[in-house]
């Protein structure tokens, strides 16, 4: 399959997640909603990694690339813990469309600190999405 598959099916299933977890945080704390969630995904993850790596892929593993995962793992977790308590106050229609802001930001940043380049018809499309992040989430 293409990136460009993989990149459909993350959208997909991130849309998915979206109902899922406004239905599942209801009842619970946002925080025990995102502890669970977080081990889900752990065990798919190891699953899934186990399934199709070498066994010599962990002892090769570089103490700069363990760094930048770690960090992007607390990322990613602080992330969620922010969502979960955010869908618990708010509807998914006002969150998720907040929640996705991190798409410009996402450029931005690489814009910043990796030296990736847009172009100008690109840097466009990034107003309109915030624009219309900001209209969806404002109704």
């Amino acid at each position: 399959m293409s990136w460009l598959t993989w990149a459909l099916l993350s959208a997909f299933f991130a849309a998915i997640t979206a109902i899922l977890a406004k239905v599942g945080v209801q009842e619970i704390s946002s925080n025990l909603a995102t502890a669970i969630r977080t081990t889900v995904v752990l065990v798919l993850a190891w699953a899934v990694a186990w399934a199709t790596m070498p066994s010599s892929a962990i002892s090769g593993i570089s103490r700069r690339a363990l760094l930048f995962l770690v960090l992007s793992g607390l990322a990613t977790g602080l992330s969620w813990l922010c969502y979960f308590r955010a869908l618990q106050m708010a509807p998914v229609s006002k969150v998720a469309p907040l929640d996705k802001l991190s798409l410009p930001l996402a450029i931005l940043l690489a814009t910043v600190f990796l030296g990736e380049r847009s172009s100008s018809r690109e840097w466009a499309g990034i107003g309109l999405m915030v624009c219309g992040t900001l209209v969806l989430a404002w109704k």
